[in-house]
């Protein structure tokens, strides 16, 4: 990195002159590494995939389909977290290091010091607000028992809950989406605690806010289309998109100081 275009954050440097071909490279990397070692990246997704088919068969045999909007929506706030053994196999190929399950499953649980622990209960405690939110907002528009779901959603009040949520949940999952898409991948990388993790990434976005939010919207489009088909499509999308943002991690932040 060139020295003038680093901006010092909380006991690092970061990168401030990220571009579109930055994201380009991180994309190709992350497709590399999953084709390198897919068996990974198919299992961990799998899980994913799992419970987003559980949580959809829940809803529609419970008569509460209409909540399969709010939940798909939400179900990116945990794809970071979801996303942690990725960063670990990106790392090991990256350093020549061993692949063993042992070692990827491992990653899980951070260095036994409870940092990435500590961002998975802020991960899943941000998706339960956001089912709050979201329980608020119908009740605001849609608290009318007796009346088909779906016509609820078409109509006039329907339309204007969808378009309220949507504000409320984009700028939620951008705030979370900017502590969370450098810090997660660096609690894999270095022993540093959550809360200088999260001032990194933090400071990541806002040096480098155009590239980022284009990030973020490849992310949140690319994670839209491939729940559509059952969830089937994270199999794939979701590794790519968790090895690239690896890359773009070790881009901004590079080898440790």
């Amino acid at each position: 990195m060139d020295a003038a275009k680093q901006v010092r954050v909380a006991p690092v440097t970061v990168a401030g002159d990220l571009d579109i071909g930055d994201l380009r490279a991180a994309l190709a990397a992350g497709w590399a590494d999953y084709r390198a070692q897919p068996g990974f990246g198919l299992f961990l997704s799998a899980i994913f995939v799992a419970a987003g088919i559980l949580v959809s068969v829940t809803a529609i045999a419970g008569g509460a389909a209409i909540w399969l909007v709010p939940v798909a929506a939400g179900f990116p706030l945990l794809a970071p977290f979801a996303a942690v053994g990725l960063y670990e196999v990106s790392r090991r190929r990256e350093s020549g290091l061993p692949m063993t399950w042992a070692a990827i499953l491992r990653a899980l649980g951070g260095r036994g010091d409870e940092q990435i622990l500590s961002m998975g209960v802020i991960v899943f405690v941000a998706f339960g607000f956001w089912i709050i939110v979201v329980h608020g907002i119908f009740a605001i528009f849609l608290d009318r028992p007796g009346i088909d779901p779906l016509a609820q959603l078409l109509s006039g009040p329907g339309i204007m809950m969808l378009l309220v949520g949507s504000a409320v949940g984009g700028v939620m999952a951008f705030a979370f989406y900017a502590i969370t898409v450098i810090s997660l991948p660096m609690l894999v990388d270095r022993d540093v605690d959550f809360v200088t993790a999260i001032i990194v990434s933090l400071g990541t976005v806002r040096s480098n806010t155009a590239v980022m939010l284009a990030w973020a919207a490849i992310i949140a489009t690319a994670l839209f289309i491939a729940m559509l088909p059952l969830f089937l499509g994270l199999l794939v999308v979701l590794p790519v998109l968790g090895h690239a943002t690896w890359h773009l991690y070790r881009r901004v932040v590079g080898e440790a100081e």
